[in-house]
């Protein structure tokens, strides 16, 4: 009788196909980083202490928020999102790019709210685009199942037309890599994509978050895109707006601020939790040449409430002109 081979569990399954696709360090870095954060807030670690432990904390902001009178009104900005259309003008851009809409979304966090998912869903449907980027933040948590973030992602893929490009954000697991590529997006972790037109080519980056787990590498993500080519970087956070530049991306997106999500009268945010510049936070920028733009996001997080700061699917158009 032949002996056959030992079936893999799930685990082993995973942790190879990870391997095959992101390299063998890429991925073991990422899943020991995420197992050591999971034992953090599940409180396996005692030595350790984590924010997200005090559960606590999101009833007490919404109660708060209730006596304020502001949990409903909210919760409704929260579901009232806007598209807000954006312009790149690119002196050298290919002219076979000439008006290339891109779709930009961003910090989703689908299992947090379904009537929010809905909103995104109704928003994008009537949209013109030649490409869906999306900057990350998928899942409602940072640890745990992923399930039901991958339903709400399934749902959103069925409602993008086309290409969608993708990078992963600090709330989301490494775990959810194969079956967000079986669903169709295409995610880039420290790897770019040319979208050619004839013979003309634009060139898209991605790289792995930035913000926690700091597995981006912009060197392995643009060494091979061709010197002087348009190239535009997602991110899912602005912190490495200083890197890209130097490393002559032409565009940066990028989320992972919510603009603040709750924010004083005027959109002032009370926190970012980012490592930039506030000038960073939301909306369009410029650093040594470099275009970028800071999506606050089509989602909430903590607590499903937006307050002087509203949500917005984006549409970047590029043209030919000086930048």
């Amino acid at each position: 009788m032949t002996a056959q081979a030992p079936v893999p569990n799930d685990d082993d399954w995973l942790r190879y196909r990870l391997s095959l696709r992101l390299g063998a360090v890429h991925a073991r870095q990422r899943l020991s980083i995420e197992t050591e954060s999971e034992q953090r807030v599940t409180g396996r670690d005692h030595r350790s202490f984590h924010l997200e432990n005090l559960y606590s904390a999101h009833g007490f902001i919404r109660t708060c928020l209730k006596l304020s009178g502001l949990l409903k009104r909210g919760q409704g900005n929260s579901r009232r999102l806007r598209t807000v259309e954006h312009r790149f003008p690119i002196t050298s851009l290919p002219e076979a790019f000439d008006g290339f809409r891109i779709l930009h979304l961003t910090d989703l966090h689908v299992d947090m709210d379904p009537a929010n998912l809905e909103a995104v869903i109704r928003q994008i449907e009537p949209l013109e685009y030649d490409l869906c980027v999306l900057t990350g933040d998928y899942r409602k948590l940072t640890w745990g199942p992923v399930d039901a973030a991958l339903e709400g992602m399934a749902r959103l893929r069925e409602a993008i037309r086309g290409d969608a490009l993708a990078v992963l954000g600090n709330h989301d697991s490494i775990r959810m890599v194969p079956a967000l590529e079986d669903m169709g997006y295409r995610l880039l972790l420290n790897e770019h994509h040319a979208i050619e037109r004839g013979d003309q080519a634009l060139y898209i980056a991605g790289v792995d978050d930035a913000h926690f787990y700091k597995v981006h590498n912009l060197q392995r993500a643009g060494d091979d895109i061709p010197e002087g080519a348009v190239s535009l970087l997602l991110s899912h956070t602005p912190e490495i707006w200083r890197e890209a530049a130097h490393a002559g991306y032409d565009l940066f997106l990028c989320g992972h601020t919510h603009g603040g999500q709750i924010c004083l009268p005027g959109g002032l945010p009370v926190t970012l939790d980012a490592d930039c510049p506030r000038a960073l936070g939301r909306g369009y920028w410029r650093h040594n040449g470099m275009q970028g733009y800071t999506s606050p996001g089509s989602g909430t997080s903590v607590v499903n409430v937006r307050l002087n700061c509203p949500p917005e699917v984006t549409i970047h158009t590029l043209t030919r002109g000086p930048d």
